[in-house]
């Protein structure tokens, strides 16, 4: 199989249908918050090394952990009808898949204060770029927009610690749009999400008066 095999260190729930997955390092990898891994997998087979690249399924996840060291974490939304997620969500630790790595420009470099906007699964990098930021002696803002929250306890956290931490539900376009608006000037702007999510949180910026071009804007599909 093509990346580089990992050992999957442990699973954990962090929240409705969601996991992290902590991962073993690979030697030389080198990412910061923002960037994302290419994950390949034969969900239920034991043998992650001598496969058929036609049984390979493979995702993009991008990094939840605000540093890298022996492990790193992604963050997986949980489809019941899913090849992949279903299976990751079983595995009890010790298991092996396959990554490459890593992949994507939006980065943090622990250089600035932050506005992390998430919707839905973007809330893994937000709440990494925003952890990373904090213990740089930095600002930082977390606008999430979910009715399911994912990372409450690392958000809740880094909340009793000073960081700005806004919970938005889904159905409350104008209350995303205010929170944005009142943030959106105080540090770098990075936006995680899909394509709806995304392009809203663009056109709350420009209403803002601000400059939706000058944010770092994922978006996933």
């Amino acid at each position: 199989m093509k990346g580089t095999p990992v050992s999957v260190e442990s699973v954990r729930e962090v929240g409705p249908d969601t996991v992290a997955l902590e991962l073993e390092t690979p030697a030389g990898f080198d990412a910061v918050p923002g960037q994302f891994v290419l994950l390949r997998a034969v969900p239920g087979s034991d043998d992650q090394q001598d496969v058929d690249e036609d049984d390979v399924v493979m995702r993009h996840y991008t990094l939840s952990s605000p540093s890298v060291g022996d492990t790193f974490e992604i963050t997986v939304g949980i489809d019941p009808d899913g090849d992949l997620s279903p299976w990751l969500a079983d595995l009890d630790g010790g298991e092996t898949v396959h990554v490459e790595g890593p992949f994507g420009t939006i980065t943090y470099e622990r250089d600035c204060d932050v506005v992390a906007i998430a919707g839905g699964p973007g809330v893994g990098p937000a709440v990494a770029i925003a952890e990373a930021a904090h213990e740089s002696s930095h600002g930082a803002a977390v606008i999430y927009q979910d009715d399911d929250p994912a990372h409450v306890d690392r958000l809740e956290a880094i909340e009793a610690e000073g960081v700005d931490v806004r919970f938005v539900e889904e159905d409350a376009p104008d209350e995303l749009a205010d929170a944005i608006a009142t943030s959106h000037d105080e540090g770098q702007v990075y936006a995680f999400g899909f394509e709806d999510f995304v392009r809203a949180a663009a056109d709350a910026i420009d209403d803002a008066g601000g400059d939706p071009d000058d944010a770092l804007i994922e978006n996933f599909g």
